[in-house]
């Protein structure tokens, strides 16, 4: 395989990369953002994928979730906390269900750039370029808007740096206290819609109260108090990429410093592409979309590009196929990655293959067809006799009405009355936890399961 450098795949195909105008201002943008400091660091990238390596093995789940694309407009310290709180809910209650620990990821402090389906978007006859996310050019449907401008990531890295030090400032300040996260889930539980999840968290409490008796609290133990958070994000925009990327002093590996796992979507998997000559490259874990029309073939060349040394935790492989159509895709893929012999982490995201348009005229993901893909998902690995290690979730803390369903009953006609997303609608709050709950489910019985075949 020829020789690496951050800049590499500048001589390889790239798609869904915007065309800048201005190649003088490009260039003074990504000579300012190459003297700044990484967001993230080698450290926190290899405790990362050890942890991820733990979930491969069954030792472990991985939770990744947060928003679509993450906005300039929407960002403030508020929606940072309520999705990191609902985040520490989740893996709470999965926790409880895996009875392993849950490796927590965030969709956060990155997310600013998104692939789309058409280069151009049509309204009332005009035809402008998408929109590609905020760290490449505006929402608004102006030709002026729609321009792409490289200053946007500078702006982007100002506000992924601030995310992250709230995000370490809640994660060992105190915020992430077992107690002070039951206690929200228990608020959660207390409508009459949400009593069916009330044994679950009743069972938690239970556990946290023998915990306390004895004598087990986030005052005489810090890991009852701190939690560790990684980010991660999809790597789309190369340029921003390239330019955080740096060379650790103690290991001499390259690290990408703009988020501690990335991912390669569905639509930038080219095996001779760009985005996955960037990404073998660097030592971070690595993401792979993997949707319908991955083949067996492509599979094994992106599995020996992104993870030639075989290792544990490097690659996960994130399934998205839609409910009802996990049957058709997912052994075939899993059968591929045991021939290769790869060690592989599979994780499950059921959003972007169940994004449907609702009878009101909005993009919407029925919060059943997301449940019933997870499910797909568990029922593939028991059957194939192989460990079902994550999930990924579009979703927010916010109060929101983009994704239909759930106990509290989103329809149709309430989808316009908080509908925020400035991309793909995510799952909110209540609906998150929701999920947790019902995942947890699956889990546990994946365990009872695996319990009593080995006593058989």
């Amino acid at each position: 395989m020829s020789e690496w450098q951050k800049s590499s795949w500048r001589s390889k195909p790239r798609v869904q990369m915007p065309d800048y105008t201005d190649a003088a201002r490009l260039n003074a943008v990504e000579a300012q953002l190459a003297k700044y400091p990484p967001l993230v660091f080698a450290g926190e990238a290899r405790s990362l994928k050890a942890k991820l390596g733990a979930a491969s093995r069954g030792e472990a789940f991985l939770l990744q979730g947060g928003d679509c694309a993450e906005s300039f407009a929407e960002f403030s310290a508020d929606n940072i906390r309520d999705t990191f709180k609902v985040m520490l809910q989740m893996a709470m209650v999965l926790t409880y269900g895996a009875k392993v620990p849950v490796v927590k990821v965030g969709r956060m402090a990155g997310q600013f750039a998104k692939p789309r389906s058409a280069p151009v978007e049509v309204k009332d006859g005009v035809e402008l370029p998408s929109y590609r996310g905020d760290i490449i050019n505006e929402l608004d449907f102006t030709p002026e808007a729609r321009i792409p401008a490289p200053e946007k990531m500078l702006q982007a890295y100002t506000q992924a740096a601030a995310t992250l030090n709230l995000l370490r400032a809640f994660s060992k300040g105190g915020f992430a206290d077992v107690h002070r996260v039951h206690a929200w889930t228990l608020g959660f539980t207390d409508g009459d819609e949400a009593e069916k999840y009330r044994d679950i968290a009743g069972r938690i409490q239970d556990t946290l109260d023998f915990m306390a008796a004895a004598g087990m609290t986030a005052a005489t133990n810090s890991e009852l108090g701190t939690v560790d958070f990684y980010t991660s994000h999809e790597a789309l925009l190369l340029e921003y990429e390239e330019a955080l990327t740096r060379v650790d002093s103690t290991s001499g590996q390259t690290i990408a410093g703009s988020g501690h796992l990335i991912w390669i979507g569905d639509r930038t998997r080219q095996p001779d592409g760009a985005h996955v000559e960037f990404c073998r490259g660097v030592a971070n874990p690595i993401g792979l979309k993997c949707g319908p029309s991955t083949t067996a073939e492509d599979l094994k060349v992106l599995m020996a590009k992104l993870n030639p040394e075989n290792e544990a935790g490097r690659l996960t492989l994130i399934a998205r196929f839609g409910a009802g159509s996990v049957g058709e895709h997912l052994p075939r893929l899993i059968k591929t990655v045991q021939e290769e012999g790869a060690n592989v982490l599979w994780s499950c995201d059921p959003m972007h293959g169940n994004t449907i348009k609702s009878s009101t005229g909005y993009k919407t993901r029925p919060f059943e067809s997301v449940l019933r893909e997870v499910r797909e998902f568990f029922q593939v690995h028991a059957a194939e006799g192989t460990i079902p290690g994550g999930v990924h979730f579009e979703m927010t803390g916010q109060d929101v009405t983009e994704c239909t369903g759930g106990v509290r009953a989103v329809t149709d006609e309430d989808l316009s009355d908080r509908y925020h997303t400035a991309c793909d609608p995510r799952l909110n709050a209540s609906q998150s936890l929701e999920l947790a709950f019902l995942v947890a489910e699956e889990l546990s019985a994946r365990r009872q399961s695996a319990a009593q075949a080995a006593v058989g």
